[in-house]
């Protein structure tokens, strides 16, 4: 026996029938992470007004709606909150700065003298995509970082250092995963041992990178130990 469809017939009629279209409009463009490709794409910023329809032409306005956003690969659309989350190239340079300024904090807190420490601070920056930095560069840096009076004026280099670090950092730290964050701050801990135990201000610079890196004190302390363990 056939099944009794004409409820559902009408039912689906009904939808061809009436409906609703929504017509969009560019309002800007640019570059971003895909969610849907997983990767950077071009996208377009739409915003939409809706409109009932009747056998497929618009008639009543519904409203607007949107903004969203549309990736020009993929075509699907996503709420603007996607554009706060940085491309791939723009996250690459924020961790390859973060690095560099991680590194300048720990050698202006603990000198410049040991070569060995100048060795391993070159080494982790050159990995992290400055491949032509030096220990001489570093060197130099810390001595003008310790010699700068410019954009924080008559503040000690302490606070200038805390400045950088957090503005490094503070972008950084909500798009990096956890162990991302805690291999930062255990690159930061290696540095500072390779002459020998931490100094009181290596730690204290070393706490306030994992305060701008959202890590907590105790697992900033677990780390700090963990570091001096040969793996």
């Amino acid at each position: 026996m056939l099944p009794v469809r004409g409820r559902d017939d009408r039912a689906t009629r009904a939808v061809r029938i009436l409906g609703t279209r929504t017509a969009w409009t560019p309002v800007g463009d640019g570059e971003f992470f895909c969610p849907g490709c997983g990767g950077d794409r071009n996208y377009q910023r739409l915003t939409g007004r809706r409109r009932l329809t009747l056998l497929g032409l618009p008639l009543l306005p519904r409203g607007a709606t949107g903004p969203v956003v549309e990736c020009a690969a993929c075509r699907h659309h996503f709420g603007t909150d996607v554009l706060d989350h940085p491309t791939t190239r723009r996250f690459s340079g924020m961790l390859r700065d973060a690095v560099h300024t991680v590194a300048l904090a720990v050698l202006a807190a603990g000198g410049t003298a040991s070569r060995t420490v100048l060795e391993t601070a070159a080494t982790t920056v050159r990995a992290a995509g400055f491949d032509d930095c030096t220990e001489d560069q570093l060197a130099a840096l810390v001595e003008a970082l310790a010699a700068d009076t410019g954009r924080v004026c008559e503040q000690p280099c302490g606070t200038s250092l805390t400045i950088e670090l957090h503005e490094a950092l503070d972008p950084l730290a909500p798009h990096l995963a956890r162990v991302g964050r805690e291999s930062l701050l255990l690159q930061a801990a290696r540095i500072a041992l390779a002459d020998g135990p931490y100094t009181p201000a290596e730690r204290d610079a070393l706490t306030t990178v994992g305060a701008a890196l959202t890590i907590c004190s105790a697992d900033v302390t677990r780390l700090l130990a963990a570091a001096r363990t040969p793996s």
